[in-house]
Order: structure tokens, then sequence, then C-alpha cells
């Protein structure tokens, strides 16, 4: 009996530190420039906002000196975040992000989080 309550406490930490480590842990963060293509509300249970920039730069996968464009899509929590999106499309923003491994429902659909807005233009 001594043995069937440590391995379940074992099993127990284990998956408690894989959910961690899938959604809680904070993978990378950086800052993505780009002009704001949109700011939704969207979701059938749960009702998130979601975003997408589009950055501009040359590729190199192109023809020499062209531009191409990148689409950078994003989950917001913070409502007020979202508002202020919401209200500036189209302008060109600085956003600092939180990625995770994997995406929550009531997260977002991304593993992209924007956390704050550190530059509108």
């Amino acid at each position: 009996m001594k043995y069937l309550w440590i391995t379940l406490i074992a099993v127990v930490l284990l998956l408690s530190g894989i959910v961690y480590y899938r959604y809680y842990f904070v993978f990378g963060e950086g800052v993505k420039s780009g002009i704001l293509n949109y700011a939704v509300k969207k979701g059938n249970i749960f009702k998130t906002y979601e975003g997408k920039l589009i950055q501009q730069g040359f590729g190199t996968n192109a023809r020499t000196g062209s531009l191409m464009s990148y689409e950078f899509e994003f989950s917001i929590e913070d409502e007020e975040i979202f508002r202020q999106l919401e209200i500036n499309n189209g302008k060109t923003f600085d956003l600092h992000y939180k990625e995770y491994h994997g995406a929550l429902p009531w997260r977002g659909n991304t593993t992209y989080i924007v956390d704050r807005i550190v530059n509108m233009k």
C-alpha cells in the first residue's frame, strides 16, 4: 500500500510538472513591431482577444531587394490592451509578448500572448 501511494504521488508530481512546462512556463519573450491588421474578440465557448501584426522586411528567399511581409498572430489576455489596439487599428505598434509551448483555450488561440504595448505611432 505504501508503494502505491508513493507511485501515485510521483505520477501526480510528474504530470503537474509537464502541465506547468507546457502551458505556464514562459519559453521566450520579446518585442515585435508592425502595422496592426486586426484586433478581434472571438470564440465559441471561451471568448478571447486575438490580433495580427503585419511586419515588413527584406526577404532572403525572394528576389534581391524585394520586400516581403510577415504576419505575427497573437492573443491578448488584458481587455485594456485589446481596447487600445482596437481603437488604433492600422497604426504601427511595438508589442511586448510572452511565448508559451502550448495554448490554453481561455488564454487565446496562439502561443504568443501580448502583455503590453511598448510604443504606438
